[in-house]
C-alpha cells in the first residue's frame, strides 16, 4: 500500500486544526498526520499538507506536482488584498463592459499613502473623480463612502466619511494614534477596536457606501426558547453574507451551499454628520454599518444566523407598493444564484492577472467572501422587489472560530466536503467527475470550470 501522509499545523487556529483532522479521518484512507513535514518529504508516494499559508513548504508544492497536495496557492494577493482586487476588477470591466461584475462591485479607488498631506496631491491625480462627487452638493447628490486598508482585516481602520475634510481627518487621526502610540482605540461598546497605524499599511480602497442594504432583525429567529419579538417591535439590522468557496487545482471553484449572515450589533440607520462640535470622522457610531464578527466578540454567536433560517423574517428596508413583505426561499435561492455568478466571474477577473494569482494543479485553497445585499422594493403592485449582490471583499484563511458553537456543525461539513472534492482524489488518483458548471455535490456547488496552463507543462 502506498504511503499517505499529511501536514497538519494550525498554531493560531485549533478550532481548523480540529476541523482538518475531523476530515482527514472521514476519507477512506489512512494518514500517518504530523505536525511537522516529514524528513523525507520529496520523497513519499503521497504528502497531504493542508496547513497555514506559513507552515507550508511551498517550494515542495511547485517542485512535486505529482506527490504533493498542498491548502494553499502559492501566489494569489490579486484576489485577497482589496486594493489588487480592486485594480484586477477594473482592468477586467474595462475589457469585459457587459460583466455582472459592474453592478456587482461597490466603486472604488485606490490609494497609497504614509502620511495625511500627500492627499492634497491626489485630489489633482489619482483622485480627480472622486473629489468632484465628494464637492457636490446638490441636493440628492450627497454621498458616503467607506475607507478600508488594502490589507488589514477583522473591520480593522474602516471609517465612513463624506467630504475632502473627513477623510483628510481620518488619516491625521491615524497619524495621531501613531506618534502617540495608541495603536489600538475603543468604541463606546468596547469591542469596536478599529484604529490602525498609517504607515504600515499604506494601501488603501474607498468605496462608495451601499446606501440601501437588505434589512432583517436576526430576533426573529430564536437561538433559545426566549419570546420571538412582535411585528411591530422589529428593527432593521444590517448583514453581510459570508460564502465559502473552495478553488481546486488550476482551476474549478465551489461555492459551500450553507452560507451565513452575519449581523451587525445595533439596528441601521443612514450615516449621518458628526456635530458640529465634533471632527468630522470621529463623531460617526460605527456599528450600526459594521457587521464583522471580529468585532463584536462580546456578543458571541448573537449576530450569526444561517441565511436559510431567515426565510419568513420580515423585510425591514423601504416598504413595497403592497405593504411590508417576507423574505422567501425564492428570494433566497436568487441571491445565491447571483452569488455563485459573481463568485466565478472574480475568478475570471484574477486569471487575467497572472502575475498576481497562479492556480497550481495539487492545490487547492478556502476562501471566506464577503456579499451585501442591497434593496430596491418594488414600485408596482405584485412585481417581485430587487436584490443585487455586491461582493465586498475575500479572505484567505477565514476565521471560522468567531461562527459559533451552535453551527460548527456546517464548518464539520465544509471541510469533509474539502477533503472528498479535494484530497481524495488527489491520493486515490481517481478521474475528474463529470461536474457541470451550476450542479450541486458534497454540498458543493461548481462555479467555474477553466483550465490554466502553466510553465510546468500542465
Amino acid at each position: 500500500m502506498s504511503t499517505s501522509n499529511a501536514f497538519v499545523s494550525w498554531p493560531t487556529a485549533p478550532l481548523t486544526l480540529a476541523l482538518v483532522q475531523k476530515a482527514l479521518s472521514s476519507l477512506p484512507v489512512v494518514f500517518d498526520t504530523a505536525a511537522r513535514i516529514p524528513g523525507n518529504g520529496g520523497k513519499l508516494d503521497k504528502l497531504v499538507q493542508w496547513s497555514t499559508y506559513d507552515e507550508i513548504d511551498h517550494d515542495l508544492t511547485y517542485t512535486s506536482q505529482h506527490s504533493v497536495l498542498s491548502s494553499s496557492y502559492i501566489i494569489r494577493k490579486a484576489l485577497i488584498r482589496k486594493h489588487f482586487l480592486a485594480r484586477c476588477v477594473q482592468s477586467y470591466l474595462a475589457k469585459h463592459p457587459d460583466s455582472v461584475l459592474r453592478n456587482a462591485v461597490p466603486k472604488t479607488w485606490e490609494l497609497e499613502i504614509s502620511f495625511a498631506d500627500e492627499l492634497d496631491d491626489m485630489w489633482a491625480d489619482d483622485l480627480w473623480d472622486l473629489g468632484l462627487e465628494m464637492d457636490d452638493k446638490t441636493e440628492g447628490a450627497r454621498k458616503w463612502w467607506i475607507l478600508k486598508p488594502g490589507m488589514a482585516d477583522r473591520g480593522q481602520g474602516i471609517r465612513l466619511v463624506d467630504s475632502k475634510e473627513a477623510l483628510q481627518q481620518v488619516f491625521e487621526d491615524f497619524e495621531g494614534d501613531e506618534e502617540e502610540g495608541e495603536a489600538q482605540s475603543e468604541g463606546e461598546d468596547g469591542d469596536l477596536d478599529t484604529a490602525v497605524i498609517i504607515s504600515q499599511l499604506r494601501h488603501f480602497v474607498i468605496q462608495e457606501y451601499i446606501s440601501t442594504p437588505l434589512l432583517l432583525d436576526p430576533y426573529q429567529v430564536l437561538l433559545d426558547s426566549s419570546i420571538a419579538r412582535p411585528l411591530d417591535a422589529l428593527k432593521g439590522h444590517k448583514f453581510h453574507l459570508r460564502a465559502y468557496c473552495i478553488a481546486q487545482g488550476a482551476l474549478k471553484v465551489y461555492i459551500y451551499t450553507r452560507v451565513l449572515a452575519l449581523f451587525s450589533s445595533k439596528p441601521y440607520f443612514a450615516p449621518t454628520q458628526p456635530d458640529s462640535d465634533s471632527s468630522p470622522s470621529s463623531g460617526i457610531d460605527l456599528a450600526p454599518h459594521l457587521t464583522n464578527t471580529a468585532l463584536q466578540t462580546h456578543r458571541g454567536e448573537e449576530g450569526v444566523r444561517l441565511f436559510d433560517e431567515l426565510v419568513g423574517c420580515q423585510i425591514l428596508s423601504q416598504p413595497t407598493a403592497e405593504g411590508p413583505i417576507a423574505l422567501t426561499a425564492v428570494h433566497i435561492a436568487g441571491i445565491q444564484d447571483q452569488m455563485a455568478n459573481i463568485i466565478a466571474e472574480t475568478f475570471q477577473a484574477v486569471l487575467e492577472t497572472p502575475v498576481h494569482f497562479q492556480p497550481l494543479p495539487n492545490a487547492f485553497e478556502l476562501y471566506g467572501v464577503d456579499f451585501l445585499v442591497s434593496y430596491s422594493p418594488s414600485s408596482e403592485s405584485f412585481s417581485e422587489p430587487k436584490f443585487q449582490v455586491q461582493l465586498l471583499e475575500i479572505n484567505a484563511e477565514p476565521a471560522i472560530e468567531l461562527t459559533g458553537a451552535r453551527l460548527t456543525w456546517i464548518l464539520e461539513d465544509l471541510f469533509e466536503a474539502i477533503g472528498t472534492v479535494c484530497v481524495l482524489p488527489f491520493i486515490q488518483d481517481i478521474a475528474e467527475e463529470d461536474w457541470t458548471v451550476g450542479e450541486t455535490r458534497h454540498l458543493l456547488r461548481k462555479c467555474l470550470d477553466s483550465e490554466v496552463r502553466g510553465a510546468g507543462g500542465w
